[in-house]
């Protein structure tokens, strides 16, 4: 960015992640000489030239901030109870039971992306199983 530019964002929270974040942003990009507008703040958009505006920013980047915290908190809690109930055990594995079928094929001669295909596995999972398989 160069001085006199703007940057034009639609939400504070596709700019950054928590409060602290998008105050050291906001402040960078004031030091820079340029401008942040934000879109759709409930209808408002918010120029960070003005205190008004950047006060408001940094209140409603908070409050997203908070939400997220709680969300994570929530689900944390949900997996929890799951796990006591034995309802949540993570991914099932697939490419690493079928290590033994994905060298048979490539000593047939059968490329990594058929193979993915064939086994209904990422090609990365077909190589994550040679590179596991052979002596290093």
């Amino acid at each position: 960015m160069r001085a006199g530019d703007v940057l034009v964002v639609t939400k504070p929270d596709r700019l950054a992640r928590s409060t602290a974040d998008l105050l050291r942003l906001v402040e960078e990009v004031k030091a820079k000489g340029c401008g942040l507008i934000v879109l759709s703040m409930n209808g408002m958009t918010l120029d960070t030239t003005s205190p008004t505006s950047k006060m408001m920013l940094t209140m409603l980047a908070a409050v997203a901030e908070f939400e997220r915290d709680i969300m994570k908190e929530r689900q944390r809690e949900g997996i929890a109870k799951a796990k006591a109930e034995g309802r949540y055990k993570g991914r099932k594995p697939t490419a690493r039971s079928q290590a033994e079928q994905v060298q048979t094929l490539v000593a047939e001669g059968v490329s990594a992306t058929e193979i993915a295909k064939r086994l209904g596995m990422g090609r990365t999972s077909v190589y994550r199983c040679l590179s596991e398989s052979s002596p290093t």
